[in-house]
């Protein structure tokens, strides 16, 4: 009950109860259901929407949240047919220093395809070496953020010897 007490008398009760009390009033404005909502320009279209949705379905996408940069990865076997749910990783250290660093994976998607965002544009120690793995086959891109921000590579999985 003294708790209660303490949140009835503080400004963030009656600020909020205030709030409630204006927005309650007769004559206030209140949304109106009956009222269809105007389009704007932020608002996609269907075809838009549509368009959206299919590039997102293109790939498997992995978002690093680190920079503007994007990269497009193909993997292909050695006979150039893409290769299903290969995993992708890289490794790698940004930022001041170098002392932000990112681990991240993605699997190809039925087409061999896969996609980082969100990748900084400068990285310590670069360029960044892609790794594609399926089974025994392995196979590696680079790439240098500061030389192409928004790129693609294809990936070429050879059998190990082993």
């Amino acid at each position: 009950m003294h708790l209660y007490n303490l949140i009835k008398q503080s400004r963030l009760f009656s600020t909020l109860v205030l709030a409630g009390a204006m927005y309650a009033l007769p004559g206030a404005q209140q949304p109106n259901a009956d009222k269809p909502r105007e389009p704007n320009s932020q608002t996609p279209t269907k075809d838009q929407a549509q368009n959206a949705s299919d590039s997102q379905q293109d790939y498997n996408v992995m978002q690093a949240g680190a920079g503007p940069c994007t990269l497009d990865l193909t993997v292909t076997d050695s006979e150039g047919k893409p290769v299903f749910s290969a995993i992708i990783s890289v490794h790698m250290a940004y930022g001041f220093m170098g002392l932000h660093k990112l681990d991240l994976s993605v699997y190809t998607n039925h087409e061999g395809k896969a996609k980082f965002t969100g990748l900084p544009d400068r990285v310590h120690k670069g360029p960044l070496e892609f790794r594609a793995k399926k089974d025994n086959a392995a196979g590696v891109a680079v790439y240098d953020p500061a030389i192409e921000c928004s790129a693609k590579h294809d990936i070429v999985l050879q059998k190990s010897k082993s």
